[in-house]
């Protein structure tokens, strides 16, 4: 049933479609902010303006093939591993020296910066697309309304993260995880793993050790003296080793609580799992030990 035109529902509906686009098209204008940011200030607007463009044109193209996208199997966790990817080369060194190279290559790095905003808006765009057409309730005004209401969102949106970014460097970071946790709820809620992740909860925390480990790892890298650096790797490969056990016991139906261990095998297990990493753990020191040695001889010639 259609809705009545100014009734109390369509502005309630209305209201709703507002609140998503304020919360779901941050996203976007997050995204186009922090690519905006690696180029020179008179390309920054047309990046907005064509960013800007291409996520309205996509939302319309999903809004008429919503359904169909969601039946595609494995496109949620595509999307999600492609936005993992994408804070993790926002978030890379080389994406703060974009800006220097800029200027000699306008071209093609305004065509990157397209490129990638584009991609990170078809993926993220799902979200908005549902929520707008599920408060919308089938009315086509509205739908048309909720696109019209997120272009302002977006392009202030994004002139505001550019000149939090130049004044506050810190956001890149936020922005980055921002990326990583819209990337692990579409992994975890791919039609194609959705029952496995209910039948085995733990695996859902080592996705996130992985996925935040993974996106988040660039900017701590950069930024950490050189003798601490192997901790960005380090420490989530502990955690993942400790949670890989909690899935494996919940796929195997074995226990892995040393107080509970009643068996030699559990025992056993239980060793592996406290001191296993141990080695592992060595040879990662050691191998970028050796490569740092390498490195510098190349370095001096």
């Amino acid at each position: 049933m259609e809705m009545e035109l100014f009734s109390a529902a369509f502005f309630s509906a209305l209201f709703a479609i507002i609140l998503i686009d304020l919360v779901l098209a941050g996203d976007n204008a997050l995204v186009i902010g922090l690519v905006a940011r690696n180029l020179p200030k008179h390309l920054q607007r047309k990046v907005i303006f064509w960013g800007t463009f291409g996520a309205i044109a996509i939302r319309v193209v999903m809004t008429l093939m919503v359904v169909w996208i969601l039946k595609v199997p494995g496109f949620m966790l595509a999307g999600g591993i492609a936005l993992v990817w994408i804070a993790y080369k926002l978030l890379s060194p080389q994406s703060d020296a974009g800006a220097a190279h800029a200027a000699a290559a306008p071209a093609a790095s305004f065509a990157g910066a397209i490129r990638t905003i584009v991609i990170a808006d078809a993926v993220m765009g799902i979200d908005n697309v549902l929520g707008i057409g599920g408060a919308a309730h089938g009315s086509v005004l509205l739908i048309v309304l909720g696109l019209a209401i997120s272009v302002p969102i977006v392009v202030w949106g994004s002139q505001l993260v550019i000149k939090l970014v130049d004044r506050y460097p810190s956001v890149i970071l936020l922005g980055g995880a921002v990326l990583a946790w819209t990337g692990y709820s579409m992994i975890v809620r791919e039609p194609l793993v959705t029952p496995w992740f209910a039948e085995h909860t733990s695996a859902k925390l080592l996705i996130a050790v992985l996925v935040f480990a993974i996106a988040l790892a660039p900017w701590f890298t950069a930024r950490l003296p050189a003798q601490l650096q192997a901790l960005v790797v380090l420490l989530p490969a502990v955690m993942v080793w400790m949670l890989a056990f909690e899935v494996a016991a919940s796929v195997w139906q074995v226990r892995v609580d040393y107080l509970l261990a009643t068996t030699t095998g559990e025992y056993l297990l239980e060793g592996v799992r406290w001191l296993g990493w141990l080695p592992l753990a060595a040879g990662l020191l050691w191998l970028r030990e050796r490569s740092t040695r390498r490195n510098r001889r190349l370095a001096g010639g």
